[in-house]
């Protein structure tokens, strides 16, 4: 429960939400993210170098308040069945309201519409890549007219959740590759988050069997502590797959073995705890998964950055505003 009452400032109560659910920490994996993509259009585009500097970390603001207005739409969507099943969380005990998040949400948009803008110049491809993402975002909000249907199925609602991290992606590759259209290949790139976002989708929703609750749905209530872990290690490995071909079209050839030892080993140590899991499934491993599932989730993008640090340099690029 938190510390905070009804007596503390507002912004130290919405500081409390956040935290709870939209935890700064997570912004390391959203620029991890978010650099890769800039990177990998500035390479799929330019002849001129790769070079990172004022306009992309401005760039970062319009994509963090992207992640920003999913959460506030999940707390909108979701929140009289969390009413029910989180009742001690900030929100549901009226230490911040659904009318805050709104004007959040407000100020939020409103960032991402006018960063994509500055970015553009003017009404551009960025901005157009960006009204795709929040076209299907809004879509999102309505469960896509068909929210009783897609409750009753756990994978086809999380599936078409998903979706809107390839949109998501192609906004942000296009950030970096300014006013330039963009190959098919940056596909990889797009596959791979879509991937990695399901693996970590599915493994925030394994429960050990104590920690099933009836009201609230689990991907191991579907597939059970041993198919649930399997299906996590099948979108990792489908992940590293894209992430080998996205290498492969950067360096227009096959990669030092150094780099597949890399990948390998990101892959081994996501593989390993969801095997103990499968034969062990216990809070304590589930959290353990989880968290390692998400710094392979890291680390493949490092592995980009990396990448092409090695292969075209960065440079700092200024302004460029």
């Amino acid at each position: 429960m938190s510390s905070v009452t009804m007596q503390s400032s507002l912004p130290r109560r919405f500081l409390a939400w956040m935290n709870e659910r939209f935890p700064f920490a997570n912004s390391l994996l959203f620029f991890s993210l978010y650099a890769t993509a800039v990177l990998v259009g500035q390479v799929a585009t330019s002849t001129a170098g790769v070079e990172f500097g004022l306009r992309e970390l401005a760039g970062f603001l319009p994509v963090w308040c992207f992640f920003f207005l999913l959460r506030i739409y999940d707390e909108h969507k979701d929140y009289e069945e969390d009413c029910k099943n989180y009742p001690d969380r900030v929100l549901q005990q009226g230490l911040i309201t659904l009318g805050h998040l709104k004007v959040a949400g407000a100020l939020a948009i409103a960032t991402q519409l006018g960063g994509s803008l500055l970015l553009d110049g003017g009404f551009g491809p960025i901005t157009m890549w960006w009204l795709a993402v929040f076209a299907y975002s809004l879509l999102m909000t309505k469960e896509f007219f068909v929210r009783q249907w897609l409750t009753e199925r756990l994978v086809i609602y999380a599936t078409s959740h998903m979706l809107i991290m390839p949109l998501a992606i192609l906004w942000m590759v296009q950030i970096g590759a300014g006013a330039e259209g963009l190959p098919l290949e940056v596909g990889y790139l797009a596959a791979l988050a879509f991937l990695c976002g399901g693996a970590f989708e599915v493994t925030r929703k394994l429960r050990a069997p104590e920690e099933e609750r009836e009201e609230v749905d689990s991907y191991t209530k579907v597939f059970g502590t041993s198919g649930a872990p399997i299906i996590v290690g099948v979108l990792l490995t489908l992940a590293t797959g894209s992430l080998a071909l996205l290498l492969m079209w950067i360096v227009d050839g096959t990669p030092s073995p150094v780099w597949f030892a890399a990948l390998a080993a990101i892959l081994l140590a996501s593989l390993v705890p969801l095997q103990l899991f499968r034969q062990n499934p216990t809070p304590k491993g589930r959290k353990t998964t989880e968290a390692l599932v998400s710094l392979s989730m890291m680390a493949s993008y490092l592995v980009v950055i990396g990448f092409v640090a090695a292969q075209h340099g960065i440079s700092w690029g200024g302004t460029g505003l």
